[in-house]
């Protein structure tokens, strides 16, 4: 990756967990419509683009590490609250418990996607394609659903009653976790340490783990006990799809 590239990475998730303080109530509806596109804009980098790459040159087997990503999410999620895809359940009282429980969760998942940032090119590359700097579809999809996440933390912290000093703390960690993954998964491989096959491996978890934010986000309705998607949803969800379809051809 250059070094701009982390850059945006790191500056998305400040940029998104800044715009919760000018934000005193916010619109659930909006919000929904922002993570619908988001949430489309995954999936359709992750079935266009990463899950050929993931499977390229490799027995089926991978898909078992896919669905290893899937699961990880799951266990993440019981830690973060769900805060990946909006949800925004405030405590009561300002418990440093409750704020470490949800970084906890949120700072793994984005060490592990930050992981094959850095080596994404020096696998897709030893496929023999003739296009550079693959990676920006894992990237791109990473910002896109970082900056919400950001934002929902920031919210969910604010209506809490944290401290701004300390919320803006865990923000900075939660920025620099991705940008750590791809650093250290980058010293892994010129220490020997990460192969082709572990790489992939990678690779195969985290579109395991942007599957099951992707579909969660696209699965969950506004209406709760109703099957009702709004025709605005279903806009915006057209939306990241054709947004996926274009990029998917750099």
């Amino acid at each position: 990756m250059d070094f701009w590239e982390y850059i945006l990475l790191f500056l998305s998730v400040i940029f998104g967990g800044i715009s919760a303080f000018y934000v005193k109530n916010y619109n659930a509806n909006i919000l929904q419509m922002v993570l619908s596109f988001v949430g489309a804009y995954v999936l359709g980098i992750t079935v266009l683009h990463l899950l050929p790459d993931v499977y390229e040159g490799h027995s089926h087997s991978i898909g078992i590490w896919v669905l290893v990503g899937f699961f990880i999410q799951i266990l993440l999620e019981l830690l973060s609250g769900g805060v990946e895809h909006g949800h925004i359940h405030p405590s009561h009282e300002p418990k440093n418990s409750f704020a470490i429980q949800i970084l906890f969760g949120l700072c793994i998942h984005a060490f592990i996607e930050g992981m094959p940032l850095e080596v994404y090119d020096l696998y897709h590359d030893s496929g023999g394609h003739d296009h550079q700097h693959s990676h920006e579809h894992l990237l791109f999809g990473i910002i896109l659903h970082k900056i919400p996440a950001a934002f929902v933390l920031v919210f969910l912290l604010n209506l809490s009653k944290f401290k701004k000093t300390y919320i803006v703390i865990m923000v900075v960690i939660f920025a620099l976790m991705s940008p750590l993954g791809a650093l250290s998964a980058g010293a892994l491989v010129e220490m020997g340490i990460l192969n082709l096959r572990t790489e992939k491996i990678l690779l195969a978890i985290v579109v395991g783990s942007f599957l099951h934010i992707a579909t969660t986000i696209l699965f969950e309705t506004e209406s709760k006990g109703h099957h009702h998607i709004s025709f605005k949803k279903i806009a915006m969800i057209l939306c990241g799809l054709a947004l996926a379809l274009f990029t998917v051809q750099w």
